[in-house]
């Protein structure tokens, strides 16, 4: 048997246990499911990815369709728009005509600050401005274009605003101005206008500014002179009354009164913080019942010390006394009065010293509240004096920088009035705009359209096709049973169409279908080739939800086995839900019930001989009210394990793992099981939950079997295994003359 170590071992590693689709059909070489393994896991290749496209090529296909005919049509149907643009030089700096400050800074110093004037130029404040120059036969060419629009100013202004474009040029001061219209004469008519309303509007803003200026420094240069005379006569007035001239004396005596408060209230701090730990001391030793001469500063008392040598002297005496007399001899009876008299007076001065620890805590207590009252009242003198003189630098400092401020205020009024008249440009045109030629439109560009077109329709078909994978997490390849639900994939079933069940049940004796009848072939060598499988006498076969085959899959493993010679035994042990006796035609009247119950022997409920001479099949014997019970009972036990001595398999069909725990019950009576997995029809969390109860209950799982695969799609998962070069070896040809019959 395979440790536990061997169970574990995650698919496609080099070492034993679940390494069984390794070399299963060719599956180790190229093919959907396989790529490198990780750390154990198994990981997606490219051609994983370009199979899933495959799948889902005609999503790919019809959206792309979408697209490009919607780029197509777009760019067909566009009216065509011409662009033309005028070329602004915006001056670093305003041109020096005195070396004065100018009244605006419109110094461009960083990216900020040119960002800050192509902004000017996008302004509601140029776009009015250009909405109100246009007139006449200028404004009607204007409107051709939107017929049935209001020609107001309102609606101009925000066509301008829409058809707009500032692009500054990398790393100058130079900014193109541009401008799309339907008429290229008026495109370029409105895009120099733009650069015309823009240095228009500097010079206005810098004259109307300028002047402006003058007239609020006259009003600030009264103002501030009032303010500055009214902050002299109240700094008079503070000095006098709280007597300025003394302060620094006073501040001196208080600062070394208060250092000496400090420190006498330090000395308080220590003596109380002596006194509260004797304290705590002899209350803690109180508490304890313990001896309060053990403690140093009581047992260091003279009178303490001396008592106690009193007492050890006695006690010697008393000792050599009971060698000579007994207890109530007149000398032994002083001796012992004396003795408890001195240990009396012991106590009480004990007693004294510890009465006099809490004394000393008290008088301690009383010095440090002293102490800090007195050091608070200190300090509230000294705050007071740091608050006048605080006081008094503010006014101070107030006044003289106000008196400052005046100063400047009057220079800077002065400069302003002689430069408020000078004609300053901040900027100048370098190009002006001209009419494009006619058969240059900016748009529709066809190429980039079409382009985009192009490359959008296969983009979002590519997404759109790996948004629908992603959304199915049905189990369908090798890699979600691989490297997802971590079993070694085993076995592949083709679907099987328009034919009964109990027809299906015995596929691979009656060979209705020839490609099933070889995947069950090739199913029953994979179990072969290892040992814990191919030793393996009893085979549990369980599947994730109800309706993925398990029955079908038991019936026909065990005829194969049956077919190479072996005698097998079926056990239905889906007491919930049996099928066994269905699929083969089979009464279900006593069968796995009665035998865990004790009301028939194995020999009664056998059907011998089903289907095949080796394949004998006990039925469940009806639907359990208990299935939990019967399962759990020694009956069923002692039956697997009877069934192993009469025959070489025991297969044993379970309930689906989802749905019930029974083959969780049954799985410690057998060698190992088979995991059934329909094709695109279990999600994978599920599946995986499932396949992890089986892993984690220490019995080996020979891995998964992939029932249903639908060979109209098994290109896109298992090209290498169902291929149409294959289909000669599943059909059987007529016989030609001279050849012999095939056997």
């Amino acid at each position: 048997m395979p440790t536990d170590s061997d169970q574990k071992q995650p698919p496609g590693s080099g070492g034993t246990g679940y390494a069984y689709g390794g070399n299963y059909a060719g599956y180790a070489d190229a093919g959907y499911g396989y790529g490198e393994a990780t750390g154990g896991h198994m990981q997606r290749t490219l051609q994983d990815y370009l199979l899933i496209l495959r799948e889902r090529i005609w999503y790919i296909v019809v959206v792309f369709l979408v697209v490009f005919s919607s780029a197509l049509v777009y760019t067909l149907s566009e009216t065509k728009i011409y662009q033309a643009s005028s070329t602004v030089q915006i001056f670093r700096r305003d041109p020096t005509i005195m070396q004065v400050q100018q009244v605006m800074d419109n110094d461009i110093r960083s990216a900020e600050d040119l960002n800050t004037q192509i902004k000017v130029i996008e302004s509601a404040t140029i776009i009015r401005m250009v909405a109100e120059r246009l007139t006449g036969a200028d404004l009607r060419a204007f409107l051709a274009p939107y017929e049935g629009a209001e020609p107001g100013l309102n609606f101009v202004a925000s066509t301008l605003a829409a058809h707009r474009k500032v692009v500054p040029q990398r790393l100058t001061l130079v900014v193109n101005i541009v401008y799309q219209h339907p008429d290229r004469f008026v495109a370029a008519k409105v895009a120099n206008l733009f650069a015309e309303a823009y240095l228009d509007h500097n010079q206005l803003l810098r004259t109307g500014a300028g002047a402006k200026a003058v007239d609020d420094l006259k009003a600030t240069i009264e103002q501030q002179r009032r303010y500055v005379e009214q902050l002299g006569a109240e700094l008079q007035i503070y000095k006098e009354k709280n007597n300025m001239v003394s302060l620094d004396s006073r501040k001196d005596i208080v600062n070394e009164t208060l250092k000496q408060v400090n420190n006498e209230l330090t000395r308080a701090q220590l003596t109380l913080s002596n006194a509260q730990i004797r304290l705590n001391q002899v209350k803690e030793r109180r508490a304890a019942g313990g001896d309060l001469t053990e403690l140093p500063f009581i047992a260091s008392d003279p009178l303490i010390a001396g008592l106690k040598q009193q007492i050890a002297a006695k006690n010697i005496e008393m000792a050599q006394l009971r060698e000579r007399f007994r207890a109530k001899h007149p000398d032994m009876i002083k001796a012992a009065n004396s003795l408890a008299e001195t240990e009396t007076e012991l106590k009480r001065a004990v007693e004294a010293a510890a009465n006099q620890v809490e004394a000393d805590y008290e008088t301690a207590l009383r010095s440090f509240k002293q102490a800090t009252e007195e050091l608070a009242r200190r300090n509230n003198d000294s705050l007071e004096l740091d608050r006048l003189a605080l006081d008094y630098n503010n006014k101070e400092r107030e006044f003289k920088t106000q008196e400052q401020l005046l100063q400047t205020i009057i220079a800077r009024q002065t400069e302003t009035s002689m430069t408020s008249s000078f004609a300053i440009q901040s900027a100048r045109i370098v190009d002006v705009a001209v009419p494009p030629p006619e058969d240059r439109p900016a748009s529709p560009n066809v190429p980039l359209n079409l382009g985009l077109g192009l490359v959008g329709g296969l983009g979002l078909g590519l997404a759109f096709a790996f948004f629908v994978a992603f959304i199915d997490d049905r189990v369908k390849s090798s890699f979600d049973i691989e490297g997802v639900i971590g079993l070694p994939l085993v076995g592949i079933i083709p679907q099987i169409k328009r034919m009964e069940q109990t027809e299906k049940a015995q596929i691979v004796l009656n060979n209705a279908d020839r490609q099933v009848s070889e995947a069950f072939l090739t199913l029953h060598s994979s179990l072969r080739l290892k040992d814990e499988s191919k030793h393996a006498k009893c085979l549990l076969v369980t599947s994730t939800i109800p309706g993925e085959g398990k029955s079908f899959m038991t019936t026909n493993l065990a005829l194969t086995f049956a077919l190479h010679g072996e005698r097998v035994v079926v056990v239905d042990c889906d007491l919930r839900k049996p099928n066994i006796h269905k699929s083969l035609r089979q009464e279900n009247l006593r069968g796995v019930i009665d035998v865990a119950g004790g009301k028939a022997g194995l020999d009664e409920v056998l059907l011998r001989g089903v289907g095949h001479a080796n394949l004998d099949v006990i039925p469940a014997g009806g639907r359990a009210k208990n299935p939990t019970q019967v399962l759990n009972s020694k009956g069923v036990e002692a039956m697997i394990s009877e069934l192993r001595k009469r025959y070489d398999r025991v297969f044993v069909d379970t309930p689906p793992l989802a749905a019930v725990s029974d083959a969780l019950i049954v799985l410690p009576l057998v060698d190992g099981s088979v995991f059934t997995i329909y094709f695109n029809k279990v999600r994978r969390k599920a599946a995986q939950f499932a396949a992890k109860k089986l892993l984690d209950a220490n019995v080996p799982c020979f891995g998964a079997v992939l029932n249903g695969l639908n060979l109209a799609v098994s290109g896109y998962y298992y090209a290498q295994y169902y291929d149409k070069s294959y289909k000669d070896y599943y059909v059987v040809m007529p016989k030609t003359e001279g050849e012999p019959e095939p056997r």
